[in-house]
């Protein structure tokens, strides 16, 4: 697909490293597979594996963790 970011690039099957922040709480995933930007290098994670980020943060806030970083593994 055409970035809709930078309008010049094409994406292709890449991984990225998705950081979110909620509430004192650091989830750093690696290797999670989206789609990249040949151009700018802007990444764009499908709406399956965001589910599944957003679950992993949520598990993590209810535990307590502050700071949490590991590497996706499709559920």
């Amino acid at each position: 697909m055409q970035c809709p970011i930078c309008k010049q690039g094409q994406t292709a099957a890449g991984t990225a490293t998705v950081t979110l922040r909620r509430d004192g709480l650091t989830l750093v995933v690696e290797a999670v597979p989206a789609q990249v930007c040949d151009n700018c290098g802007e990444e764009y994670v499908d709406e399956k594996a965001a589910a599944q980020l957003l679950g992993d943060a949520e598990a993590s806030a209810r535990a307590g963790r502050e700071i949490n970083v590991r590497h996706y593994q499709a559920a």
